[in-house]
């Protein structure tokens, strides 16, 4: 059973984003979360007792693959309109609204993919403070022909005489104001969130915090929480968060697998057991992760060997742990795209590209109910919140880490050796590209060893060593990725660095791979 802490109360500002299977349609909701109002991001077959349960200001409706004229294609729930709410249709939703109302949506005999520039006419609110001539990014194949009764043309371009339309509050727009390619697009949905829907912008850090921590006693009462402790952003968060609650009543454990960046484990007993004063159980268990996986060089058999093994070491911590009275509830860091992806309303076939890096999977039987705070949160949220809390920007700002550690990155069969080796090439990567300012503008940056050995020279000596890849990459959701354009002269101080300062390594490469085709880590 999960204890839902996160929905704030009505009393917040909130709108509905409809999907229908928009890609863009989960950066809809990251934009309206970012003009600090609460959004869910509902499936399009929702029924009218959500209003009920959020009690909205407005609704959104996201873009699509589907034609409307199309047999079976989704359409708008009667209720939507019949609200009396604000309505903004995007691409999808445009044509949902139209064909609704009474027009005509028909293939355009020009598609549009890419940029555009939109002329806006007649002063709507939506487009309040802004220019009369807009770049913005379309994608569609359809356009509006024919308007409805009463609407009017609200922006045009070449290809599409209808950009936008409106009739009051109810307003559809033939582009994507959500993605970054429509610059002013962020401006577009404030407008219709504040000046539009009547917003106040009263969803913040604090409101989070103060909601989940009442949701979280009144749930938990006088009851143990147990926490699994990675040192990640999203647990440590869910840490500070659960314990400014209960206090005492959590017990967070740290395992050490042996596959931690350098300083890793000191920072994590640091900030939550002298620093937040946390009970926390630190189990080094480096000796028995490192023992099973001596010798396994392949990446999926590593994976399936560290989640068995941190399965064994956290349920005999629990036992441990929960001998003079057990544990009734386990809190973990679910996310909201997390939520969104097992909630979808339609279930898409996909190949499995390798497990994913959250270790292990708690078995079903561990008899425990979950507290997942932060499940309606996305990842820039959940930083603002661990801010919030007081946790150190080293936590907060800490870059993804996969859950089987450095042993997705030390390619080939691990040895304490090579762990070595990676760890001081890691932390020379990570300090160069803080130390010049870059840390906040890459998503991502790491080393990577490599399995191979190459011919060098060093003090007039031959040398015959490993290499080692440097991997950074910009991104907003780890979906997508593009490698970053680092600086000639601090890949240059990093090189440097490492074949000066790390035994056994005497070249370095730069990874210059997008995500697609690549994935960001190499295993």
């Amino acid at each position: 059973m999960s204890v839902n802490v996160a929905r704030p109360p009505t009393s917040v500002d909130s709108v509905i984003v409809i999907d229908y299977g928009s890609q863009t349609a989960q950066l809809i909701a990251r934009r309206v979360r970012e003009a600090h109002v609460y959004c869910e991001l509902v499936p399009h077959d929702t029924g009218p007792a959500i209003l009920d349960e959020l009690q909205p200001r407005g609704i959104i409706l996201s873009g699509g693959p589907n034609s409307v004229y199309e047999p079976g294609a989704p359409g708008l729930p009667d209720w939507v309109l019949a609200s009396g709410l604000p309505v903004l249709g995007i691409c999808y939703g445009m044509q949902l609204i139209a064909q609704g109302k009474g027009g005509t949506v028909a293939h355009a005999s020009e598609r549009e993919y890419g940029p555009a520039r939109i002329t806006t006419v007649n002063g709507h609110p939506l487009f309040s403070g802004l220019p009369d001539e807009l770049d913005v990014w379309m994608s569609h194949g359809d356009r509006i022909e024919e308007l409805p009764e009463g609407f009017e043309p609200l922006a045009t371009s070449p290809n599409s005489p209808s950009a936008a339309m409106g009739l009051d509050s109810i307003i559809g727009v033939q582009f994507h104001p959500e993605v970054v390619h429509t610059p002013m697009g962020r401006q577009m949905l404030r407008n219709f969130l504040y000046d539009i829907c009547g917003c106040n912008g009263n969803w913040t850090p604090d409101s989070f915090i103060d909601s989940a921590i009442t949701a979280i006693r009144e749930r938990v009462g006088d009851e143990r929480v147990l926490l699994a402790l990675s040192g990640g952003v999203d647990s440590s968060v869910v840490a500070a968060l659960v314990h400014r609650a209960i206090g005492e009543q959590l017990t967070p454990v740290f395992v050490n697998n042996g596959l931690l960046r350098e300083g890793e484990a000191e920072i994590v007993q640091e900030v939550f057991g002298r620093h937040f004063h946390m009970n926390l159980v630190y189990v080094d268990a480096t000796d028995r992760f490192l023992g099973r996986l001596d010798g396994i060089d392949d990446p999926e058999e590593k994976r399936k060997i560290i989640g068995d093994e941190f399965i064994r070491v956290f349920e005999r911590a629990a036992v441990e742990q929960g001998a003079g009275k057990p544990f009734a509830f386990l809190a973990q860091g679910t996310l909201y795209p997390d939520v969104i992806e097992s909630t979808s309303a339609e279930t898409k076939a996909a190949h499995k590209i390798k497990t994913h890096h959250n270790v292990g999977g708690l078995p079903e039987d561990l008899a425990f109910e979950l507290i997942e705070p932060l499940r309606m949160l996305f990842k820039d949220e959940v930083r603002e919140v661990g801010t919030h809390l007081g946790l150190p920007d080293e936590i907060v700002h800490r870059q993804p880490f996969p859950g089987p550690g450095l042993a997705v990155r030390c390619l080939g069969a691990i040895t304490e050796e090579k762990l070595v080796a990676l760890r001081k090439a890691d932390a020379i990567v990570r300090e160069e590209i803080e130390a010049a300012g870059l840390g906040r503008d890459i998503w991502q940056y790491f080393a990577v060893l490599l399995p191979v050995r190459s011919t060098g020279v060093m003090g007039d000596g031959r040398t015959y060593a490993r290499a080692c890849a440097i991997r950074a990459i910009t991104s907003e959701d780890a979906m997508t990725a593009d490698w970053a354009r680092l600086p000639y002269e601090v890949l240059a101080k990093m090189s440097t660095r490492i074949t000066n300062e790390v035994h056994g390594i005497n070249r370095v490469v730069y990874d210059i791979s997008s995500k697609p085709p690549s994935t960001i880590e190499w295993e």
